[in-house]
């Protein structure tokens, strides 16, 4: 979340850059500046109170031993009545303080300044595009087809089992998916990435810290019985391990990865955009997380970038990278980078990794801070994710581009953790 004395020092600013994002932010931020106005005065007036009552205190006991009963005396009754007024205003504070809070998550993180005016994903600048695309000499399929074709995915046991958006991998193809897994995570720990395993189920604090809630609470699954919440994505807990922590700056970056599965409830999706392995409820991916000093993060950004890139372009995937405009940018997020690949059975490009730019927003609600050499103040890091990869998509693109007449080629990257370079 933004910083509230950012939003009091800057109102006309935030306003102003947040209508980037299609976010009219005025009344809000006019019913912040008014609420730490008066919660501040209110701060004011209870400080003063306390300092009268420490004054009263060290006068009752002299005025004792001076034989002054009655002015001590006097001096007691008002020490008395101080308290009572100290504890009428601090019960209007607590509400107050929640109140502000309760503004001050509505709104979104500020986009950085090169972000572009946008209403939504057409509006996205193309930076740049690489690979080719397949040619074939037939009319190649799309990848539901060709999962059925070779018996390597069943949509519709997974149907049967649990719901639509839950696809059952078997034989090659689970195979093709784990390899996936290990190729990225260990191309992750090339790159000096530590990796985690970390729980798939979160509580309401990591999932507030990361930004899913309040703002993406429909779309998370809910346990019922412990309250805790599927993760979308595992950022929300391998960010959340630096929650209340002060680090050093020598440690900075701090970089994690990890496999996990993701749940994502992607309520209101249909037709055929979610065929398939277009938008499932649960798929794999592998997540890259930073913690970084917040003079170098855009610095760290662009790494960040190539580095999803070459991942991309180890695979021999057509590509294009896109930096979102507003209208497109997360509630979180102030500058974000979108990779599609090209999917051949279907013509269109497909999204497979987000690699993103939080600056304060989410350090901020997590209280995640580094001390800078020599100096006793803290700051707030900048956090930082991508996708490094997402499966489902990924895995559809492979399916498509690599289909022949004889069967699904293997990647050459992929052939060591396979163990076979086709799929017949």
């Amino acid at each position: 979340m933004l910083q509230i004395k950012f939003i009091v020092d800057n109102p006309d600013y935030v306003i102003e850059r947040l209508k980037i994002k299609n976010f009219d932010a005025k009344d809000i931020v006019y019913q912040i500046t008014e609420l730490d106005k008066e919660k501040r005065e209110l701060q004011k007036e209870i400080e003063n109170l306390k300092a009268r009552q420490n004054t009263l205190a060290k006068q009752i006991g002299l005025l004792y031993k001076q034989g002054k009963k009655d002015e001590a005396e006097h001096a007691k009754k008002e020490s008395m009545d101080l308290k009572e007024r100290i504890k009428e205003l601090e019960a209007k504070f607590d509400p107050l303080d929640k109140k502000l809070f309760e503004l001050v998550v509505q709104l979104p993180n500020i986009p950085h300044k090169d972000v572009p005016a946008g209403r939504d994903e057409t509006d996205n600048e193309i930076i740049r595009e690489g690979g080719d695309k397949p040619a074939f000499d037939f009319e190649p399929l799309p990848h539901w087809e060709l999962a059925a074709k070779y018996d390597i995915i069943n949509f519709e046991l997974g149907t049967k089992l649990t719901g639509s958006g839950f696809p059952v991998f078997k034989g090659k193809g689970a195979v093709l998916q784990r390899a996936l897994i290990s190729y990225f995570l260990d191309k992750a720990r090339d790159q000096g990435f530590m990796e985690y395993v970390p729980p798939f189920m979160v509580n309401e604090a990591t999932a507030f810290g990361t930004g899913q809630l309040p703002d993406k609470e429909g779309q998370m699954y809910r346990t019922l019985l412990d309250d805790f919440y599927l993760i979308p994505t595992a950022e929300v807990p391998l960010t959340n391990i630096y929650r209340d922590i002060i680090l050093e700056e020598k440690q900075l970056p701090v970089k994690l990865t990890a496999y996990t599965p993701c749940f994502r409830r992607e309520a209101g999706s249909y037709g055929k955009d979610v065929r398939g392995l277009n938008r499932v409820h649960q798929f794999d991916k592998v997540e890259i997380v930073q913690i970084a000093h917040p003079d170098n993060s855009y610095e760290v950004l662009d790494e960040m970038v190539e580095y999803v890139e070459s991942l991309v372009q180890s695979l021999g995937l057509p590509y294009r990278i896109v930096r979102l405009c507003g209208g497109d940018l997360s509630f979180t997020s102030a500058m974000t980078y979108d990779f599609e690949v090209y999917s051949a059975g279907q013509d269109r490009w497909l999204e497979v990794s987000s690699v993103s730019n939080f600056e304060t927003f989410q350090s901020n609600r997590m209280k995640i801070r580094f001390r800078p050499n020599g100096e006793k103040k803290t700051r707030l890091v900048h956090t930082l994710n991508g996708s490094a990869l997402a499966l489902p998509r990924i895995y559809a693109a492979i399916l498509e581009n690599y289909q022949t007449q004889d069967g699904i080629k293997i990647p050459d990257v992929l052939v060591p953790y396979t163990g076979f370079d086709i799929i017949k």
